[in-house]
């Protein structure tokens, strides 16, 4: 399967969770293209097709979708056009601390936006040890294996 990974990160916890949902593609024989949305290399990883697109994004003030994230979703828009609910996957970072109503507010209204088929993977500020490892890992793989539940993927792309 082609996966885009495309996330925005301000200090650096969103990218944890990327680089680790991106290893643990890769190890499950996904093709996979890792971004930083706000990188010389995102616009241009727009026009690689693409089974799967999964989004991971920090939370700004109020639980709202920063700017370069905004950027990214326009560009999408714009180019290749909005891939349906059951193509794409959000993911994303914030902290319980400014309240449970804004938590990871950016990545869930990224969710609403797209209709996304899949549900919200929220981690707390930076990924920590064996059970938030254990918690992308099991999102990456239920939302995997959903997505080869609806559509007809070639068997020597799916995983073990």
């Amino acid at each position: 399967m082609q996966i885009l990974l495309a996330y925005a990160s301000l200090s650096g916890n969103t990218r944890e969770v990327a680089r680790l949902l991106a290893a643990h593609c890769q190890a499950r024989g996904h093709a996979l293209h890792c971004v930083d949305v706000d990188s010389a290399d995102a616009l241009p990883a727009l026009a690689r097709p693409r089974d799967l697109l999964l989004l991971g994004c920090w939370t700004d003030s109020a639980g709202r979708t920063p700017a370069e994230m905004k950027r990214f979703v326009a560009a999408l828009r714009d180019g290749p056009g909005l891939p349906p609910g059951d193509r794409l996957a959000v993911f994303g970072t914030g902290e319980t601390q400014w309240g449970m109503e804004v938590y990871c507010g950016a990545a869930h209204r990224l969710a609403r936006f797209f209709a996304s088929a899949y549900p919200v993977l929220a981690i707390e500020q930076m990924p920590h040890g064996v059970v938030d490892t254990h918690t992308i890992h099991h999102w990456a793989d239920a939302t995997l294996a959903h997505f080869e539940g609806l559509h007809d993927v070639d068997p020597a792309c799916r995983h073990a």
